[in-house]
């Protein structure tokens, strides 16, 4: 497995220079910024993660103002409460993706979330002091306690929601085979747990966030 910098030459090489690289590696969010973000803000963007996933994003986008009205503005009450006749009614709701099945997922993410906020003070409490070094065992943890939240859609929603991360994406994954971490893309808890170990190493070695290191195996190949 290539150090850090190694890898990070080679995707400054690909991107024009190494300052020109480092422009590019936004910095994740703080944890106090994170403890800080609204409980209903966490429902709507993994809303927004779960309707995306397997569909156009644009339109989903486009259809957000809708998706806020239809749910309530994601409060966890209002939207944990939601029982099959709303269910159905929101599967007729032109306002939104009419999906039955990421329709219900808001409900049951919103007993989810409002767990972890009555257990921990808050879901952006809770997220922001989930250790960075263990970030593959909160991905678990969104898969099994959640709704539609394991692979990629959680990946991505705890990006845009701004908690230090990695995305195995394509371009991750191909790097991450191309160091020996792993041989094809990661789904086993031991192949999870030796790209956790790859990060902590990478980390170790430079002080990059996992944000930081993820975007620079990512465009150390595309």
């Amino acid at each position: 497995m290539r150090s850090f910098d190694e890898i990070f030459a080679i995707a400054a090489e690909r991107k024009g220079g190494a300052d020109t690289l480092n422009a590019m590696l936004e910095p994740p969010l703080g944890a106090p910024d994170l403890a800080r973000i609204p409980d209903d803000r966490w429902l709507a963007q993994s809303t927004k993660c779960i309707f995306n996933a397997g569909f156009n994003w644009k339109v989903v986008e486009a259809m957000w103002p809708g998706f806020e009205d239809a749910f309530h503005g994601f409060d966890l009450g209002q939207c944990a409460m939601l029982n099959d006749e709303d269910i159905a009614r929101l599967v007729s709701d032109t306002r939104i993706v009419r999906h039955g099945g990421k329709i219900r997922s808001v409900q049951e993410n919103a007993v989810f979330f409002g767990e972890l906020a009555k257990e921990h003070g808050s879901v952006g409490k809770f997220i922001a002091g989930w250790p960075d070094t263990d970030y593959a065992g909160l991905l678990v943890l969104l898969k099994k306690s959640g709704s539609r939240l394991g692979g990629n859609t959680g990946q991505y929603f705890l990006r845009f929601m701004g908690k230090d991360s990695y995305v195995l994406s394509r371009d991750v994954t191909a790097r991450l085979i191309a160091e020996g971490v792993i041989d094809k893309e990661p789904s086993s808890k031991s192949a999870m747990a030796a790209v956790q170990n790859a990060f902590n190493t990478w980390h170790e070695q430079s002080g990059r966030t996992m944000k930081e290191i993820s975007r620079t195996l990512a465009m150390s190949i595309g």
